[in-house]
């Protein structure tokens, strides 16, 4: 029978009664409420409004949360229309699918809400733990795992974090959800999350500009944490000492009681400064250094380009490779190796840009193509970021240097070239 005969073929009283009862008429897919009549032999009758009975039966009856197991007679309750009318005249009804619809409502409200629910993991993956929410399957990423649950693995070894993940079956967590997709049939929970929602409440407390006195908590290569009553914040390596460090455990370990000053707030991530509230030694350093002026510098690293070398504990200098010998120099360390006492000239002086360049006295040094070229090397290590701007300056007063070098992969062969002519 085509749609149009069904449409225009006559009412069933069942029918009838429907459409006069309700307004618009109910369709399969549509949740509609009831009142519990009876439960009994694996099925489930409801009243309709006092106008239509239903049914629900066999692997419609139950679903996931257990929502339903311990109905009784009066108890009103939602089901899902899977068809209009059945073989006995009823509506055929299921609470799985009213079950799922409702928890998916849940899972999107817990999302809004960002309340907090208890789960149990289930089972784990190599992404992450298994839990269930509501009655839907959740996901808990391992980097939304707070600190006490994350598997700190030296290396990252795959099978050693999974052990590590497994450990935690079993465990009742506290999370929130932060992500669900109905159709994808995905909802995402974190622990790490309820952590942040604290911090950021304890961050709000600070402004930029507050003086505040901590704890160093942790030490990495690019920083330093400091614990701040509820909240930790970051010293980066940057704003731990005016001077160059090779690695904040130079200066800090875990322990040390420090002040520093806020710089910046982001949510609950809190930024540190520990050398703002010290003088800027940069301030005066003409007035212990001029250039043309020989001093005596400890060398305390040697890099392809140069040797970084201290004057004092304040002010550091940079020995170009150029400025070290008049003869090309294939290996730094035959000339000095880190701790030695050597003299130097000083030949440019940037407080603005905390930089003071040396040399060795009496070094004519090459041609400015080579410190180019070096600039490009120093800015590919990420040595000095301001190393780009300087040869896009200078690269076109570079006159071994043809000025149409597109890219600085160009501009690097070329300096190579006229290096090797010169020398």
């Amino acid at each position: 029978m085509s749609d149009t005969q069904t449409q225009n073929a006559p009412l069933t009283a069942f029918g009838e009664l429907l459409e006069k009862e309700f307004r618009p008429l109910p369709k399969e897919g549509d949740v509609i409420k009831g009142t519990v009549l009876s439960v009994d032999k694996g099925e489930v009758h409801l009243d309709i409004g006092g106008v239509a009975g239903g049914v629900i039966r066999g692997p419609q009856l139950y679903q996931e949360s257990s929502l339903y197991t311990n109905i009784k007679p009066g108890d009103e309750v939602e089901a899902t229309i899977l068809e209009i009318e059945n073989e006995n005249g009823e509506m055929e009804l299921s609470f799985r699918a009213a079950g799922n619809a409702r928890a998916w409502d849940t899972a999107r409200d817990l999302v809004k809400s960002g309340k907090v629910v208890e789960v149990k993991v289930r089972d784990a993956n190599r992404g992450g733990l298994l839990v269930t929410v509501e009655g839907l399957p959740a996901f808990l990423p391992v980097s939304q795992l707070n600190a006490e649950h994350y598997p700190k693995i030296a290396g990252g070894e795959k099978q050693k974090i999974m052990e590590k993940l497994k450990e935690l079956v079993g465990v009742t967590m506290t999370v929130k959800a932060i992500d669900v997709d109905e159709q994808e049939r995905k909802l995402i929970v974190s622990e790490k999350a309820i952590v942040e929602d604290v911090q950021r409440a304890s961050a709000a407390a600070f402004n930029v500009g507050d003086v505040v006195e901590g704890t160093v908590s942790a030490i990495t290569s690019f920083g330093a944490f400091v614990k701040l009553e509820n909240v930790e914040g970051l010293v980066h390596i940057s704003e731990i000492a005016w001077q160059r460090i090779d690695h904040p455990r130079d200066v800090l370990k875990v322990g040390d009681a420090v002040k520093a000053q806020v710089i910046q707030i982001e949510g609950a991530k809190i930024f540190l400064s520990i050398k703002r509230l010290t003088p800027d030694p940069w301030l005066n350093v003409h007035e212990r250094y001029q250039v043309g002026q020989k001093v005596m510098g400890r060398v305390l690293k040697i890099n392809p380009f140069g040797l970084f070398v201290e004057l004092d504990p304040e002010i550091h200098g940079l020995a170009h490779v150029s400025e070290l010998s008049d003869k090309p120099v294939t290996d730094i360390s035959t000339i000095a190796k880190p701790g030695d006492i050597m003299e130097f000239e000083i030949v440019s002086i940037d407080p603005g840009e905390h930089r003071l360049g040396l040399k060795v006295p009496g070094v004519k040094g090459l041609p400015r193509v080579a410190k180019i070229q070096s600039a490009i090397v120093e800015s590919a290590t990420g040595e000095n970021t301001a190393a780009v701007s300087a040869v896009e300056t200078n690269a076109a007063n570079a006159p071994a240097v043809p000025t149409g070098a597109a890219s600085k992969e160009e501009l690097l062969a070329e300096a190579e070239k006229a290096v090797e002519k010169y020398v």
